[in-house]
């Protein structure tokens, strides 16, 4: 009996003590496993300085994680994505790593409420020699996709959307993003499991923001699977993300 309780602290040791770890891998060391055998030794060297660069931000949680940059890098790749959204930028280094796989004449159209952060990376972005396929928007993404949704000649255009935003938005993003997105395209919705918190009991120790927004995901991951537009597959890369397939 003791033995078995020695056995299950240590399992208990091993997982992560706070919802809002950035992985959502029970076992730190299996994280860190993937992220040097897997990911740090292939990550473009433009991805490592704007990582390494985004440490240094007092709100670098905010950031894609390395192991999902390079999900995203090769997800876009094996679609042969070449006119692409990103709603929700910070420092751009899932932009980055959405430009680096894009052909010489990709495009995307990147969205944030605060351009300050945008720059902050964007010499990196510049430097790597992508910067020509990025058209940047400062302020609110909704007015945006208002006005391209208007048009139908935008109207299934884009190969490929990520969204890494506000979460209280997902599915006003969502009603608009699906007329925008090709048959047979996807959206990306980030933060899907939410630093786990979306199978966390009532009266777990939640950050306030985490608490917040969880009841914004948990609703649009019950809208995203009921609705008959799209094929699903939600991962638990990074903090969960929900790749969405237009099928009509």
């Amino acid at each position: 009996m003791a033995t078995n309780t020695t056995q299950e602290q240590q399992s208990e040791a091993g997982r992560h003590q706070e919802v809002g770890h950035k992985s959502l891998l029970q076992s730190d060391a299996l994280y860190q496993y993937i992220l040097e055998t897997s990911v740090y030794p292939r990550e473009p060297e433009p991805m490592k300085e704007l990582r390494e660069l985004t440490a240094k931000h007092p709100w670098n949680l905010m950031t894609t994680s390395a192991d999902e940059g390079q999900f995203l890098n090769m997800l876009l790749k094996l679609i042969n994505a070449k006119n692409t959204m990103e709603i929700g930028v910070y420092t751009g280094y899932s932009l980055l790593a959405t430009a680096l796989a894009l052909p010489d004449d990709g495009k995307i159209l990147a969205m944030d409420i605060n351009r300050e952060n945008y720059e902050l990376g964007l010499p990196v972005i510049q430097k790597a020699g992508v910067a020509h396929k990025i058209e940047f928007k400062e302020g609110p993404a909704m007015p945006v996709l208002d006005k391209l949704v208007e048009d139908e000649k935008n109207h299934g255009s884009y190969d490929f959307i990520f969204v890494d935003a506000d979460k209280d938005n997902y599915l006003n993003y969502h009603k608009r993003l699906i007329e925008l997105v090709k048959v047979g395209g996807l959206i990306g919705y980030d933060n899907t499991l939410w630093n786990g918190s979306v199978v966390a009991p009532p009266d777990a120790p939640l950050r306030k923001y985490v608490r917040y927004y969880r009841d914004f995901v948990l609703e649009l991951n019950k809208a995203l699977a009921v609705d008959p537009r799209i094929e699903i597959c939600m991962l638990p890369v990074g903090d969960g993300i929900t790749l969405c397939r237009r099928v009509k």
